[in-house]
């Protein structure tokens, strides 16, 4: 069925899973990026550290409500379609991050500012949470059979490339403002740019016809009426393994990803520009392995790809951190990019693997689901634990050990798991 796509169509629904993501993950990327100042920001009653704790806490609070939007996003991307659900979740979101650039600060309303933030977080968390599952299912049903790793690998490529977009803007902030500049007004700067960037990507999604296997199954009347009974009265080693892999994906995204930078500048006392020309030299480097990687996918298989990065992160990820101390800045750029080599193992694969493991009557439920669950759990909470975990232990390897037990867990998962890059896309 994928192999007959006309290549302009595949070409246009690999920009819309694309444009999506992108402005998702530039939102996350800039409140990351700007955690220490939004800390003053909104928190400014507190010390240092208390202040990047509660930023952090706001980061992650957002994520609870996800696994709830996965199920809603999921029930309505399986019964009505997965471009009507891209659309309005692109639109809520790009909407919901805007308002953050019109936020009044503790300054001005006091208590209120940071609970205006928390709502609005929320929101955001809510409309984010179809994004991803969704964006990658689609392009799962979409794309020839044979090469399903390759394309699927755009979602990530474009979250790394939202990233990416965040940390050249962020560092070229700090570059351009003084601290009082960025303090006052420079923060909302990236925040505005959601609005455009949003209508661009609903306009290109509602443009689209909806994937040929999903028209297929609504043709024959075989949607799923409750996708989320479905999945648990059938599927529910298939979620376990689900939650089990995505765990890692989880934990080293955000550490490595988006942590990173306030890692090198608040613990190791790194200058903040040079951090984050870091973190940009080595986003550019995923976002070319990450494609590399899911066309290794195709070739090897999706069980050998994420069972190596479980393995590898086990085994690399402390001496790599312990790296980073006293580390020259070209020293610093080579072990994030050794980081990004292995995330990319785990990140080119994950989404084709969470895509093929269900069927087309629940795949954007059980992805969605599964997907936000562990990032609820262990991903929007990796910043805030791994902050808490230095200040707890005085030990500045403790996110390296947070993120080789989510190795483990990967790890266990998949050995449970069948390979699936030589099946077709199941639809029962």
């Amino acid at each position: 069925m994928n192999e007959s796509v006309d290549p302009k169509l595949l070409r246009r629904a690999a920009c819309a899973s694309f444009i999506g993501n992108f402005v998702e993950w530039f939102d996350y990327a800039s409140y990351g990026y700007l955690a220490t100042i939004i800390a003053v920001v909104f928190f400014p009653k507190t010390d240092g550290t208390t202040g990047l704790l509660a930023a952090y806490g706001v980061f992650a609070i957002s994520f609870i409500v996800r696994p709830i939007g996965g199920i809603v996003w999921g029930h309505f991307g399986d019964k009505v379609g997965r471009r009507t659900s891209l659309s309005l979740s692109i639109l809520i979101m790009s909407c919901s991050t805007f308002v953050i650039a019109l936020l009044p600060t503790y300054a001005q309303v006091g208590v209120f500012a940071p609970v205006l933030l928390l709502v609005v977080r929320v929101i955001q968390g809510f409309s984010a949470s179809g994004e991803y599952a969704g964006a990658s299912a689609f392009l799962a049903e979409y794309a020839p059979a044979k090469r399903r790793g390759f394309y699927t690998s755009i979602v990530p490529a474009s979250t790394a490339a939202g990233l990416l977009f965040g940390s050249i803007l962020i560092a070229v902030l700090h570059a351009a403002l003084s601290t009082e500049q960025l303090h006052s007004f420079g923060w909302r700067l990236p925040f505005l740019l959601a609005a455009p960037f949003g209508l661009i990507g609903r306009y290109i999604r509602v443009k689209l016809e909806d994937t040929p296997r999903f028209k297929a199954l609504e043709h024959d009347h075989h949607v799923a009426r409750a996708p989320i009974a479905e999945l648990l009265g059938k599927h529910r080693m298939k979620m376990l393994i689900a939650f089990g892999v995505t765990c890692l994906n989880a934990v080293a995204f955000y550490l490595v990803l988006s942590y990173m930078p306030t890692y090198l500048s608040t613990e190791l006392g790194m200058d903040e520009t040079a951090s984050f020309i870091a973190a940009t030299i080595s986003l550019t480097a995923y976002i070319g392995l990450v494609f590399v990687m899911g066309a290794l996918s195709d070739r090897i298989g999706r069980k050998s790809m994420l069972i190596g990065a479980s393995i590898l992160f086990a085994v690399l990820t402390v001496p790599l951190f312990k790296g980073l101390a006293g580390a020259s800045f070209m020293m610093i750029v080579a072990i994030q990019i050794a980081f990004g080599a292995l995330l990319t193992m785990n990140d080119g694969t994950l989404p084709c693997f969470l895509s093929e493991i269900f069927p087309t009557r629940v795949r954007y439920s059980g992805f969605a689901f599964c997907f936000n669950a562990a990032n609820a759990l262990f991903g929007g909470t990796a910043p805030l634990v791994a902050t808490w975990l230095i200040g707890a232990t005085g030990n500045k390897l403790a996110p390296a050990w947070y993120l080789v037990g989510a190795a483990g867990v990967a790890l266990i998962a998949m050995i449970f798991s069948r390979e699936t890059s030589q099946a077709p896309l199941a639809d029962e």
